[in-house]
């Protein structure tokens, strides 16, 4: 339930405002549940695309909701009733379908207090477990909670087809001076295309990748897809159990690859070998050769083909090139059953400039160092990572952690080391 402590029925109307045209960085104070005196609640939602709506209590009765603004405002007082369950929604869209779901607006934060204080000290290497999109179940309802750092924004918010990418539907709560915007939005699950839009400080609207997504969709297309990378069932614990105890001093010969050129089928020479595929016939390969490691190069999900997987979007994610995921895991997972070790080129060095990526990433420089002499790597027209900022440097730390623990890579070539 939303925190009812500081809360009365009554809005500013320059509050009602700024949600309405985009401007608002905690729309909690605004839409949801809000108490009144004498037992009763006012309901508010902001659904500019439904033309009739209705709350649905846990005790099965229904509230007609008032248009209180042209815009898209509506609004309900309801009394006798338990408010500390959650209610439902039941929308008529204008083109007549509807919809029954739960007011994201009724949910307490579930980043801790915590979590956000070690991911301003650069402290949580871990932050892939809390940032991006993750399929939960809070207060016994499942949806996928959405947290991404945009420190400058005016406005943050979840877009994808679950509400027409329309970025005033779901703006997500500011959690002050961490920089940190989230938001749970109940009964999405695995599969969803999604971004986030953001209002940058000087009003212009951005569409961003979630720099922490754990799967992006095939280029060109550079939505990020909610996925669970928890859910694979490894069989390479005796290779792992050897690696405990590898001293380090036996010689390894690598077999470097670039799996995206090393072998392609159809007419034309222009369709992918799916991860699944690609083991098999590596690691045949490798063994023949009397390799006991394959290094590839970037498999970071990248926009353009010819860079090679050297200029990222997806520091979290394998490239959709090859399959999912879970294909990619049982690439590595083979590979560790035949007795090979797997190495993978990781670029923490600089990034492209693409618009759904990294760079101006909250409507100015973030990620990148904001004096572009130092910024810009001139030579390769791309950007470089500011390491003066514990954020930056804790997500990098956080996506080599990521690759090793949810992949289980043998170890990380580290690229452009002389430019960083």
């Amino acid at each position: 339930m939303s925190d009812m402590s500081d809360m009365t029925g009554l809005v500013d109307q320059a509050e009602l405002y700024r949600v309405i045209e985009g401007r608002h960085f905690d729309p909690f104070k605004v839409l949801g549940l809000h108490p009144l005196e004498g037992g009763r609640a006012v309901i508010r939602a902001w659904m500019p695309d439904v033309k009739e709506a209705e709350i649905i209590m846990l005790s099965g009765q229904h509230y007609p909701m008032q248009r209180t603004l042209e815009q898209g405002l509506f609004e309900v007082t309801v009394g006798g009733e338990d408010f500390s369950q959650h209610y439902q929604i039941r929308m008529v869209f204008h083109d007549g379908n509807e919809l029954t779901c739960y007011d994201p607006y009724n949910f307490l934060p579930v980043l801790s207090d915590f979590d956000l204080d070690l991911h301003s000290k650069g402290d949580h290497h871990h932050s892939f477990e809390k940032l991006g999109s993750h399929v939960i179940t809070l207060d016994g309802i499942s949806g996928v909670q959405f947290a991404v750092w945009a420190p400058n924004a005016e406005r943050v918010s979840v877009v994808g087809n679950f509400n027409g990418w329309n970025g005033l539907r779901y703006p997500m709560r500011s959690r002050g001076g961490s920089g940190i915007w989230e938001l749970f939005i109940p009964e999405l699950g695995q599969g969803e295309y999604y971004k986030y839009e953001i209002r940058g400080r000087y009003g212009q609207i951005l569409k961003k990748s979630d720099p922490y997504g754990h799967y992006m969709e095939m280029r060109p297309g550079t939505a990020s897809i909610v996925w669970d990378v928890d859910d694979y069932a490894w069989d390479d614990a005796a290779w792992l159990e050897q690696r405990k105890e590898d001293n380090r001093k036996e010689p390894i010969s690598i077999y470097e690859v670039h799996l995206g050129s090393w072998v392609r089928t159809g007419p034309d020479g222009d369709q992918f070998l799916n991860y699944r595929e690609l083991a098999h016939r590596i690691a045949d390969h490798a063994l023949l050769g009397g390799f006991t490691h394959v290094e590839l190069l970037p498999v970071s999900e990248h926009p353009f083909d010819g860079s090679w997987g050297y200029q990222v979007i997806g520091y979290f994610a394998p490239t959709a090139r090859h399959g999912t995921p879970q294909d990619f895991m049982y690439f590595v997972d083979y590979m560790h059953q035949k007795g090979l070790g797997v190495l993978v080129d990781w670029v923490p060095g600089h990034f492209p400039k693409d618009s759904t990526g990294l760079a101006s990433f909250d409507g100015g420089p973030l990620y990148e160092y904001s004096d572009p002499r130092k910024g810009e790597h001139q030579d390769w027209g791309t950007l470089i990572f500011d390491y003066g900022r514990n954020e930056v440097v804790n997500f990098l730390v956080s996506s080599a952690l990521f690759w090793c623990e949810k992949y289980h890579i043998d170890g990380l070539r580290v690229d452009a080391v002389a430019s960083m």
